[in-house]
């Protein structure tokens, strides 16, 4: 145990529709690895699914959705739950978070404002306060982030500057589309989604390069002309790809809508 950290899950299988405190202890596990970045409200809805189905794929447990012995246990291995400051906070009717390796006093607002990233200055101790993106920008964990840029070096790192952008872009992209999962993760975990996962070289280590084009991108930079699919013509086996309508060429890359 840590801290507060008191419990772990009833017996239940949890599942969408369910609500109650078992939810929020799992969307709140889950938000804490970055998986999830919704409200933690207590009510599995698609956007806890797919951040569970999304877990689930990336620590090799049966992709179901479904919260069973196997994938609790897992969560609870992976994460801390501090069931006493999580609920205070959704008792007291502020905005927080519960991401991962961040102070809980920087992941709370007061009651109907938004959050605010620490800024820079000079602590009671005299030292410079490290500036946090944890949720900034966007909303987007630096797990989200990391992931992103992971996926960008991967899939793109060859590429002009401006093609790393469109890379990125297209995963924004499928984000704020009804057809595509709605978390960073969700994306980009898709089965057969991003070659890069296929062949492994999403855990290759992102170079600053990667990192600022999904940072670029995340401030508006679309490049790709709202794309949602993009391919090498000279790689692709899948004659589908060929069918969807093209807006641009970059790079090596066609991106399509």
């Amino acid at each position: 145990m840590h801290g507060n950290e008191t419990r772990a899950f009833s017996n239940q299988v949890i599942q969408v529709g369910a609500v109650g405190d078992d939810v929020i202890e799992l969307q709140a596990r889950l938000q804490y690895l970055g998986f999830y970045n919704g409200k933690i409200d207590g009510v599995f809805g698609w956007r806890t699914y797919w951040a569970l189905r999304n877990f689930q794929y990336e620590f090799g447990l049966k992709v179901d959705g479904l919260a069973g012995p196997k994938t609790k246990e897992k969560l609870v291995k992976a994460s801390r739950y501090d069931e006493q400051f999580v609920k205070e906070q959704i008792r007291s009717g502020r905005k927080f978070t519960y991401y991962g390796g961040v102070d809980l006093n920087k992941q709370t607002a007061p009651s109907g404002q938004g959050q605010k990233a620490p800024s820079g200055g000079k602590t009671s101790g005299g030292q410079a306060a490290k500036p946090t993106a944890v949720n900034v920008p966007g909303g987007f964990s630096q797990n989200d982030i990391q992931l992103m840029a992971n996926a960008v070096y991967g899939e793109a790192r060859g590429e002009p500057y401006i093609g790393q952008v469109a890379v990125a872009a297209v995963i924004l992209n499928r984000l704020e589309s009804p057809s595509f999962p709605n978390t960073v993760a969700g994306v980009i975990f898709e089965p057969g989604a991003f070659t890069a996962v296929s062949d492994g070289q999403i855990w290759l280590t992102p170079n600053e390069t990667a990192k600022q084009a999904v940072l670029d991108a995340i401030n508006g930079w679309d490049p790709s002309g709202n794309a949602l699919y993009y391919f090498n013509p000279n790689t692709a086996t899948n004659p589908w790809i060929w069918s969807r309508p093209q807006i641009k060429k970059i790079g090596k890359h066609i991106f399509c809508k």
